[in-house]
């Protein structure tokens, strides 16, 4: 995401990759005021009143809506933002959609302005930039999961497995093989050459695979680690310990997991960290925030007393020189911290 040029009360962005969508869907909610170039029929042209001929040419103006809704899922390629027009050359007051793709730009505003909040995820988001996303395949003797991760996700891409098949132990070697073969194949498929490849498990088999695909023909880059357990674990683990920082590092996703993972582990050795509004307000007030994972969401909160709070705590970990991160729901240590309330925090030092 690039940042085209700063607003009286907002920002013009240009929306580089899907990624970015992700970051907008939190900045764009009701209240806001979203503009960019969209198409619409002249309702004019319409031999009914309030009616528009369907064969009528579409036409590309900058239209700016009262946003009243959002939808978006992760993964996706596009945002779609539901309103009503507030500028536009034609149908002001009427309802329309803003569907929101990579390489469009947009401006949106707020009355009064962004929120910390918002103007911190913004921030961080065009200083660390896109980051393309990668392929994380994690790989046992009889099963191989794909994921993709961006930035802000992990998501379940194909699952392969020859459990149950009743093959007997003399067979299990070029049974393997087709099976790796298979899975090769189809990966190739799933993410292609430009997209890097991490691929982790238990044993020997990854190794395997990795030359099963450089068989095939594929030019992808790859790391290859080790894990110490399989499925969906390993690839937490690949995440959270840091073994794919040689291709993940700058990812916001690895942040947010080695973040919460230690606040968790703290929290088993009664260690330095706070969670819940009341201690983290209070560990925000002495100055001993070092590190506040938060969902982006709970920010955002349609109760403007919770929002109002967090901002205040917000202010001060700023103050303090504390780092603020935002966390998306969609990998699993998010749905951990869901479990705490929503927010973490690392601490300088112990609070009594």
């Amino acid at each position: 995401m690039r940042q085209i040029k700063k607003l009286d009360e907002g920002v013009r962005l240009r929306i580089d990759s899907e990624d970015d969508l992700w970051v907008l869907a939190q900045l764009c909610r009701p209240q806001s005021i979203l503009g960019m170039l969209s198409h619409r029929r002249d309702s004019t042209t319409g031999t009914q009143e309030d009616g528009r001929a369907k064969s009528a040419e579409r036409k590309p103006m900058w239209i700016v809506l009262d946003v009243e809704k959002t939808e978006f899922q992760a993964f996706t390629d596009n945002l779609r933002a539901h309103g009503t027009i507030r500028e536009a050359k034609f149908d002001i007051g009427l309802h329309h959609t803003h569907i929101i793709s990579a390489g469009d730009e947009i401006e949106l505003t707020f009355s009064g302005g962004l929120v910390k909040s918002d103007m911190a995820l913004l921030k961080e988001t065009i200083k660390t930039g896109s980051k393309a996303k990668s392929g994380l395949i994690v790989v046992e003797n009889d099963e191989i999961i794909l994921f993709e991760v961006t930035s802000h996700g992990i998501r379940d891409v194909s699952q392969f497995s020859m459990r149950g098949g009743g093959k007997r132990t003399s067979d299990s070697t070029s049974v393997r093989k087709n099976f790796f073969e298979k899975v090769a194949k189809e990966t190739s498929l799933v993410f292609t050459e430009n997209i890097p490849l991490v691929i982790c498990g238990p044993g020997l088999a990854r190794e395997q695979f990795e030359s099963m695909l450089r068989g095939i023909g594929a030019k992808n880059q790859v790391l290859n680690v080790a894990a110490s357990i399989g499925g969906r674990p390993a690839a937490n683990e690949v995440l959270a310990d840091g073994l794919a920082d040689a291709f993940l590092g700058e990812h916001a996703l690895v942040s947010q997991i080695k973040t919460i993972e230690e606040g968790l582990k703290r929290i088993s050795t009664n260690g330095a960290v706070a969670f819940g509004l009341k201690f983290i307000s209070e560990a925000a007030d002495a100055g001993a925030i070092e590190v506040l994972a938060i969902d982006a969401q709970l920010l955002r909160n349609p109760d403007s007393e919770i929002r109002n709070i967090w901002e205040s705590i917000l202010e001060l970990i700023e103050v303090s020189s504390g780092r603020i991160i935002q966390v998306s729901q969609d990998h699993d240590s998010a749905q951990q911290l869901m479990g705490l309330g929503g927010a973490l925090a690392l601490l300088r030092w112990k609070m009594d």
